[in-house]
Parts: C-alpha cells; structure tokens; sequence
C-alpha cells in the first residue's frame, strides 16, 4: 500500500516523541541506552538494507551508515564515534516539524523542511532536515536517509 502524507506525519511525530523519551529515561536513571536502540529499530531502516544519516553535530564522522553510529550520536555511549556527545541525552521538551515539501512515491516518501527542538528552559532551535522513508514489510515508515543541519549562518562583515 502507498506512503500517505499522514502516515509520514505520524512517523515524523514519533521519532519526536522517541528523541524526548531518550532525555527523560537519562535524567531518570532508567536504561536510556535501551531506549535510543529502540528508537533506532523503531525508526531507522538499518534492519532494511542501507541507511544514510547525517547528524546535525556530527563532523568528524559526518555519516552514520551503521546503527552503532547512530547510538553513539544519540547516546554517545558506546565510543563508536568519539565526538559525540549525546544529543538526544539534552532535556528536550518538545520536537515538531514544518515541512517545506513531500514527495509521495509508492513505498517511498520523502520530505524536507524544519524541525523544531525545544529544550526545558524553553529554548528553541532550528534545524533543517531531508528525510527519505520507506516502508517496511510490516508497514512501518522507517527512515533511509536523513539528512540534519543548522541553517546557514552569515559570517559578520
């Protein structure tokens, strides 16, 4: 069955509400580590074939082509990827989407635009992204390729 705009919707509100349950399971001493692999094989379709995911942070090791990189970019846990911090450890509150555009193709969907990540001091940032699902056999929306930046910043004159 084809990818719909509210399945890519519902996907995209998952993997939201997945990065906020990472946060919350570290800042309460539960098994955040567990959380982020279950987000990853909820999310990302490393079970599928290839996944390409470019992090926001990540510039050292700029690609995450397997699901240990990117436990390591969510967690920063396992040393895969030295640099990496943990970005879904941040006490983040809330994460929403503004997409620019959607590319409906059969079991393939693909999207860009912005996403919004709201800390607990109600601090908000920007960040672009493309995303590229597909579907698994299941029906689920797993993500193939994604692709996070900051927005372009003018150096000052």
């Amino acid at each position: 069955m084809p990818i719909d705009r509210n399945e890519v919707t519902k996907a995209q509100q998952a993997w939201g509400d997945g990065i906020i349950a990472i946060g919350e399971a570290f800042a309460e001493g539960k098994d955040y580590v567990q959380v982020a692999r279950d987000h990853i094989e909820r999310h990302y379709a490393y079970d599928l074939g290839a996944v390409l995911f470019k992090p926001t942070l990540a510039s050292e090791k700029q690609f995450r082509t397997t699901a240990e990189e990117a436990e390591s970019y969510f967690v920063g846990q396992n040393g895969v990827c030295p640099e990496d911090g943990g970005f879904a450890l941040r006490a983040w509150t809330q994460v929403r989407f503004q997409n620019a555009g959607m590319i409906l193709h059969g079991d393939v969907a693909m999207c860009m635009g912005n996403y919004y990540f709201t800390d607990a001091r109600g601090e908000e940032i920007k960040v672009e992204y493309t995303l590229c699902y597909v579907k698994s056999a299941d029906d689920k929306l797993k993500i193939a390729v994604q692709h996070s930046s900051l927005p372009y910043s003018p150096p000052d004159d």
